[in-house]
Parts: C-alpha cells; sequence; structure tokens
C-alpha cells in the first residue's frame, strides 16, 4: 500500500501550488488591484492573518512528514476540513472564472486529504 505520509504531503504541496497559481493570475488579470481598491486598506493585524492562513499548508507539508498517525491524522482531517469551509465562503467573491476554478481544485485536493487520512490504519 501507499505511504499514506507521502500521499497526504503531495495533496498538500498541491494545495498550495494551486493557490499561489491563483495569486499569480490574479495579479497578472489585474483582479488582486481591484479587489485591494475594493476593500480599503488593509491593516497589518489583516496581513498577519493572511500570513497565518498561509502558512497552514506548509506547516501541514511538514506534520504530514514527520507526526505519527494520530495526530498527523486529525490535523489533516482539521486543516482539509478549515480550507473547505474558507473556500465555501470566498467561492462567490471571487470574479474570475479561473479563480473559482483553481478554489474549486483545491477543495478536490482536501477533499482527498480528508479521505486518505480518515482511511488510514
Amino acid at each position: 500500500m501507499e505511504d499514506v505520509k507521502i500521499i497526504l504531503t503531495t495533496l498538500w504541496i498541491a494545495t498550495m501550488l494551486t493557490f499561489l497559481l491563483g495569486d499569480v493570475l490574479r495579479i497578472f488579470s489585474g483582479d488582486a488591484t481591484k479587489m485591494f481598491s475594493e476593500e480599503g486598506e488593509f491593516t497589518q493585524g489583516m496581513w498577519l492573518g493572511i500570513a497565518v492562513m498561509m502558512v497552514i499548508p506548509i506547516i501541514m507539508v511538514v506534520i504530514s512528514i514527520m507526526a505519527g498517525n494520530p495526530i498527523n491524522r486529525w490535523a489533516n482531517i482539521i486543516a482539509a476540513i478549515f480550507f473547505i469551509g474558507l473556500n465555501l465562503i470566498g467561492l462567490p467573491t471571487y470574479a474570475g472564472n479561473y479563480d473559482k476554478f483553481l478554489l474549486i481544485v483545491s477543495m478536490g485536493f482536501n477533499v482527498l486529504t480528508i479521505w486518505y487520512a480518515w482511511n488510514w490504519v
């Protein structure tokens, strides 16, 4: 059977790259500047919140490869559920079809993460 740790790590890397691709496309399309102008001035607290949220998949890569089964399993399930919820809330707020597509793809990675972590024996 496949090593579940490697699968979970790979799924978090794929999630991070999907988020990064969305950010890059948002910058090139000009949607990022529109978003910032509509939202107003971002505070240091808001930037810190964004940084904390976006470092979670990076931390999950480390946890997925290094932690033992009970901690690893539940950390993956909880983090993936968190991102599914976050993406479902954010989905209607994005104007670009590419953003919606990438959010759906990332939620697919999160569903697979939950599936592999849940069925890990």
